[in-house]
């Protein structure tokens, strides 16, 4: 195992939390968006994660050993569940009978994701600084 594998797989954590954090914060910030450049209302967007295993073939074995590198984003897709439909006539975008098709953002799940993500990215900062100590405390015994 690589010395730095460790920093590697925190940095990965922290971009792929990065990630989430940006498109928690999209969904806030488009929850009450009616009218997208698509048609229609806004609809919420999850981040997938996968594991990302980097396959090298050992020679000597002949068969391919999997490295875990850390996590990567798999993919952003949008959240299946229903849109919200209220009755607000005035509306610019109400149909005939006076419902408008709102997004289907509940800002307090986003919150509590939010929340779940800020914590994983805590966490994987806690876990490079600690690594660099050990680093650091390392290089002092070889003085």
């Amino acid at each position: 195992m690589n010395m730095f594998s460790a920093l590697r797989i925190s940095s990965s954590g922290l971009s792929a939390e990065r990630m989430r954090m940006d498109v928690i914060a999209s969904n806030i910030s488009n929850a009450e968006t009616t009218r997208t450049s698509e048609g229609g209302p806004y609809k919420r967007k999850i981040v997938t994660f996968e594991e990302n295993l980097d396959k090298a073939l050992d020679k000597n074995k002949n068969t391919y050993q999997e490295k875990f590198k850390g996590v990567r984003v798999r993919g952003i897709i949008e959240d299946q569940s229903p849109l919200k439909k209220v009755y607000d006539p005035s509306h610019p975008d109400a149909d005939k009978d006076g419902y408008v098709m709102m997004p289907n953002v509940n800002i307090l799940n986003e919150m509590v994701d939010l929340i779940a993500a800020s914590r994983s990215f805590e966490a994987n900062v806690t876990a490079i600084n600690s690594e660099k100590q050990m680093y650091m405390k390392a290089l002092e015994i070889g003085r």
